[in-house]
C-alpha cells in the first residue's frame, strides 16, 4: 500500500467518525497531490451525485483552499452567497446541494497534508460542537500520518548494508544508533493500525536483533522484548514507561518477568542474555 493510498484510508474513516459524531448529512476530503499546491477531493460519504469526486481544490480557492493556504479551520453558512471565499467551484458545490459547510485541514510537521470537510444541505450555523468534532477527526488523521511517516523513516533508517562482519556487532557508535531504532521501532509497531506496514516493522526489528548464533528455548512475550528493547537503548523505567504507553509499575513487572525467564538477576544481565538469545540487537 502506498503512503498516499494509506493517508487515503485514514482520510476515510476520519470523515465516517465525523458523521457519526456531528450527524452531518454529507463528508468528503481528501489529500493535497504530491508536488502540487491542491487537495484532490477522493473520499466521499453522503454525497448524491459525482459532481465533488476527483474535484481538485487549489490552495487559496474556495472554501477548502482557503482553509489549506490559512492551515486552519474555515466555514461558511451559505457556500454560494459567502463573500469570505472564492467561488472557482460552486458549480460543483451546487450540483450536490450544499449550503453550509465547513474546512479543515490535516496538518502533519506544519504541512498542510489534506482537508476534511463537513456540509448541511440547508443554509444554518455550524456550530462549536461540529467544528470541534471536525477538529478532533482532522488530529486524528494527523497522529496517523505522523505515526506512519515516523515508520517509514526508521525502516529507511535500518535499510543499512546487511553484510557486516560478525564483529562489528559491538556496542560501539554504530551499533548504539541500530539498537535505539530497534527500541523505537517496537514501541511504534503497536501504534500502527495498518497490519502490513505493522509487520514490515515487526520484520526489521528481526533482521535488526538477528544474531550470529541465538541461544535455542528463550521465550519472551512481545511486551517484554519492547521493554528491554528499551532498557538497552539505554532508558530509564520512567522514560519507557512513557515511550511506550505503559504505567512505570507495569514497566517494572514485564522487566522482572523478562530476567526470571533470561535467568538473569541485573537489568544489564537482562539485556545481554536477549542479545545472545537474537532477541535484541
Amino acid at each position: 500500500m502506498t503512503a498516499q493510498a494509506s493517508g487515503a484510508a485514514e482520510i476515510r474513516g476520519a470523515l465516517a467518525a465525523l458523521r457519526r459524531a456531528t450527524g452531518l448529512p454529507v463528508a468528503f476530503g481528501g489529500l493535497v497531490e504530491p508536488g502540487r499546491p491542491r487537495v484532490r477531493i477522493s473520499e466521499l460519504t453522503g454525497t448524491a451525485t459525482p459532481a465533488l469526486s476527483a474535484l481538485a481544490v487549489t490552495a487559496g480557492n474556495g472554501l477548502g483552499g482557503r482553509a489549506v493556504a490559512l492551515a486552519r479551520p474555515c466555514a461558511v453558512t451559505d457556500y454560494s452567497l459567502s463573500r469570505q471565499i472564492s467561488h472557482e467551484y460552486d458549480a460543483a458545490v451546487a450540483a450536490e446541494g450544499l449550503r453550509s459547510v465547513l474546512a479543515v485541514p490535516v496538518v502533519v510537521r506544519r504541512r498542510v497534508r489534506g482537508v476534511l470537510y463537513g456540509a448541511l444541505r440547508t443554509a444554518q450555523p455550524l456550530g462549536d460542537r461540529t467544528l470541534s468534532a471536525a477538529v478532533a477527526a482532522a488530529r486524528d488523521v494527523e497522529q496517523a500520518l505522523v505515526v506512519r511517516e515516523e515508520a517509514r523513516e526508521l525502516l529507511a533508517a535500518t535499510a543499512a548494508p546487511e553484510a557486516e562482519a560478525e564483529g562489528a556487532r559491538t556496542a560501539g557508535p554504530g551499533w548504539a544508533q541500530v539498537r535505539e531504532a530497534h527500541a523505537a521501532l517496537r514501541a511504534l509497531a503497536p501504534r500502527i493500525t495498518d497490519p502490513a506496514l505493522r509487520a514490515e516493522l515487526l520484520q526489521a526489528c528481526g533482521l535488526l536483533a538477528a544474531a550470529p548464533a541465538p541461544e535455542p528455548g528463550v521465550r519472551l512475550a512481545p511486551r517484554e522484548i519492547d521493554v528491554l528493547a528499551c532498557v538497552a537503548a539505554g532508558a530509564t523505567n520512567a522514560a519507557t514507561a512513557a515511550r511506550l504507553g505503559l504505567g512505570t509499575e507495569t514497566v517494572k513487572a514485564y522487566l522482572r518477568s523478562a530476567m526470571r525467564r533470561l535467568g538473569a538477576h541485573t537489568r544489564g544481565e537482562a539485556v545481554a542474555a536477549a542479545r545472545r538469545a537474537g532477541v535484541l540487537p
